[in-house]
């Protein structure tokens, strides 16, 4: 019998059974793969609808002025003197990217089975190519944004932006990415067994969008429960983003370091838990 030689195989497929046996350069290997599924992500999300690539600019205009109307107009909520509209633009701006990548990412198992039971790849390209879909729609959205902000601020003499403080920009966006993919990666794993959390995550992602400061200013909070805001690592992220362009907010460098921490280590043990979940998966879903 002649044996065969592993020196000829072009690719030998294993069990990750350490974390440090988890190749992260073997998605940089499928790169081509993870363009093709941001391509299908971004044009599948309205194609045969009217508007189209509006909707991009349409829900977060909707969402920012029933914000105004409700919170604004209605409870009378504060905002550290900021025009409404503005004040709620800029959070929802951010939040939605966050909340975005985390349900997303958060099906990856259940709504590619299918996929991953027929052909091999890194199951890490899936939930990477939300990442980058939905940075190419909060590239979009942040022209809505910045259309708005300049507005504001010519016409206004309360926005006061700290230029520069700019370059922590592209390291928000960074964060909200880790703690979105972390989050959804968490929960995927998860729901291979617990599909009960697919039904607790819309619940849990708006019980953690007030949580945040973006229907109201930290500075509103009673000091007594202000802590457990801040505990929340995507508040630093959004009261950072807000002191930037609005000149309010807080920006604490304590609590902006607590959420960078905390997203390497959510976005570490979320990579490991994955990749172990990945090997047996198809025997639960």
């Amino acid at each position: 019998m002649q044996t065969e030689n592993h020196a000829d195989w072009d690719i030998e497929i294993i069990p990750q059974n350490k974390w440090s046996d988890i190749d992260l350069t073997a998605v940089w290997k499928y790169r081509d793969l993870v363009m093709l599924m941001v391509r299908r992500d971004f044009v599948s999300v309205y194609r045969q609808t009217v508007l189209g690539p509006i909707w991009f600019f349409i829900q977060p205009l909707i969402t920012t002025l029933t914000f105004t109307i409700i919170f604004g107009e209605i409870a009378h909520i504060g905002t550290d003197g900021m025009p409404s509209f503005l004040f709620y633009l800029t959070g929802i701006t951010l939040w939605s990217y966050f909340s975005e990548c985390l349900t997303k990412t958060s099906n990856t198992f259940v709504a590619n089975a299918n996929v991953f039971g027929k052909v091999y790849f890194p199951r890490l390209v899936v939930p990477i190519s939300v990442l980058i879909s939905n940075l190419i729609r909060l590239g979009i959205q942040m022209m809505l944004f910045l259309v708005v902000w300049f507005f504001y601020l010519a016409h206004t003499t309360v926005v006061h932006p700290h230029y520069e403080l700019m370059w922590l920009f592209p390291f928000l966006i960074i964060m909200m990415a880790g703690l979105g993919f972390g989050f959804g990666m968490l929960v995927s794993s998860l729901t291979t067994k617990y599909r009960d959390l697919t039904f607790l995550l819309s619940f849990g992602v708006q019980l953690m969008m007030y949580a945040s400061p973006i229907v109201y200013p930290l500075s509103s909070v009673p000091s007594k429960y202000k802590i457990f805001i801040q505990l929340n690592p995507v508040s630093s992220v959004i009261e950072t983003f807000k002191n930037l362009f609005l000149g309010g907010g807080n920006l604490e460098w304590i609590y902006l370091l607590y959420s960078f921490m905390f997203m390497v280590v959510l976005v570490f043990l979320a990579i490991v838990i994955f990749t172990r979940v990945e090997k047996s998966f198809m025997d639960t879903v």
